[in-house]
């Protein structure tokens, strides 16, 4: 007598018929689980039969942040709050400035006067978009100053030879030079106001090199057109800045500014960004030394120290953050402008305001706001999604899970339905295998 005979032979006696989960050898019928299906909590099913954690949504910030690479620290958008703030306290700066400067010295900043302030705001403000492209690249270039004066002297040393001409090489000549000091900052991966200012150094040598004043000898004057010109500075300014609103933009370049250990390279993007940038920043400065040699009759040599400071300070009071990556949009504008006015009313009210100290200042007031910038200006921690209904009520319960069987019905009940989840019946003496008051089988 088999064992699957004696099952049949005690039925009705008191015995119950109870599944048989043993292996299949072939000479029983074995249980057959079905696949477990997914429910509505977005619960999945893998290949061996287990129920999956369910899948939880995910939110807008989240998937947008999939995008940011990690290493540039701060996953998000930078918040411009504190930027618009600052502008709108350098444009009341700025407006009050000029009404205050047209109600005491009328005459300096009406017809001609009006035009040599917009044609010094616009040269000013050309270093000072370089500088402050080279800051937000977090690759600092204190070499614009003696670029801008370079270019200055050699274009009013070599004017008699047509404007185009001697402009278009002067403007290779600066990019040449930033290109130098870029090579050094990207390939060796060294801090980027050392080698600047140490291809500033070398521009001052040759800037030595001429004892003399160098005369102009072009016909065109940029006076006529200094609205012209400080129109393209502003535009120019408000183009950056409106790109740099551009998220992917915005990080891309900035990629370049330190997040960790600041000896460690930041990939071949962050690299060709900041040679882009120390670049273009020396090409900006060529461009504002050609228009200052075309705004005089001669160049004297100086070293370039107080323009370097002036636009560094007027990028720096823009909102550009020190650390970089972080701007503003139409700070450097309005730092711009401001800083013009003060040196244009120092000279015309005869204060004797140095404007080393207008640069100090403003470079200080740049560092204040870098600290501002950096602590109300970084991203937002992203908030975590609401959860989502799961099936999941407490942390302490066991989720809720249901198998199908073949034919489709549900096994899940509740508890004492029958179902698999629900315990087993306590076992008693009287109606099980090996019971304590079963005797026919010898075992008390």
């Amino acid at each position: 007598m088999t064992y699957g005979d004696q099952g049949h032979r005690f039925r009705g006696e008191g015995f119950r018929d109870e599944p048989d989960f043993r292996a299949d050898t072939g000479s029983t019928p074995t249980y057959q689980p079905g696949g477990y299906s997914a429910d509505t909590t977005g619960s999945t099913t893998s290949a061996d039969g287990t129920l999956s954690a369910p899948r939880r949504g995910v939110s807008p910030v989240e998937l947008d942040d999939v995008f940011d690479d990690p290493s540039h620290g701060d996953p998000g958008m930078d918040r411009m709050g504190v930027h618009m703030v600052w502008e709108l306290v350098l444009l009341v700066a700025s407006i009050g400035m000029a009404v205050y400067f047209e109600q005491t010295h009328h005459a300096q900043i009406s017809g001609g006067p009006l035009r040599g302030l917009l044609l010094n705001a616009a040269m000013l403000g050309f270093v000072a978009i370089g500088a402050g492209l080279s800051l937000r690249a977090g690759a600092v270039n204190l070499a614009v100053g003696s670029t801008a004066t370079a270019a200055a002297l050699f274009f009013a040393s070599h004017s008699d030879r047509g404007l185009l001409p001697t402009a278009g090489v002067t403007l290779l000549l600066a990019a040449g030079v930033g290109a130098a000091i870029g090579l050094l900052v990207v390939v060796l991966h060294v801090p980027a106001w050392a080698a600047s200012l140490a291809g500033a150094l070398a521009v001052i040598v040759w800037i030595n090199k001429h004892a003399e004043a160098a005369k102009v000898t072009s016909t065109y004057h940029p006076a006529g057109q200094a609205f012209y010109w400080y129109g393209g500075f502003a535009a120019l300014a408000l183009l950056g800045g409106i790109l740099g609103l551009v998220k992917p933009i915005r990080r891309g370049v900035g990629s370049f500014r330190s997040v960790g250990d600041p000896a460690k390279r930041r990939g071949t993007m962050a690299g060709l960004m900041a040679f882009v940038a120390i670049l273009g920043s020396s090409v900006l400065a060529g461009l504002a030394g050609t228009l200052s040699a075309l705004s005089s009759t001669s160049v004297t040599p100086n070293d370039g120290l107080l323009t370097t400071g002036l636009a560094v300070g007027a990028a720096l009071a823009a909102g550009t953050s020190v650390f970089g990556r972080r701007g503003g949009v139409l700070g450097t504008v309005l730092s711009v402008s401001l800083i013009t006015l003060v040196i244009g009313y120092s000279d015309a009210a005869k204060l004797r305001i140095s404007p080393y100290a207008v640069a100090a200042v403003a470079i200080g007031v740049g560092l204040v706001l870098t600290r501002l910038v950096e602590s109300f200006g970084r991203p937002q921690p992203p908030r975590e999604s609401e959860p989502v209904a799961t099936g999941w009520d407490s942390e302490t319960r066991e989720p809720e899970t249901r198998a199908v069987d073949a034919t489709g019905q549900n096994w899940s009940g509740g508890r004492g339905s029958g179902g698999w989840s629900s315990q087993l019946p306590a076992r008693s003496t009287d109606d099980t295998w090996g019971g304590a008051s079963d005797e026919r089988w010898g075992v008390k």
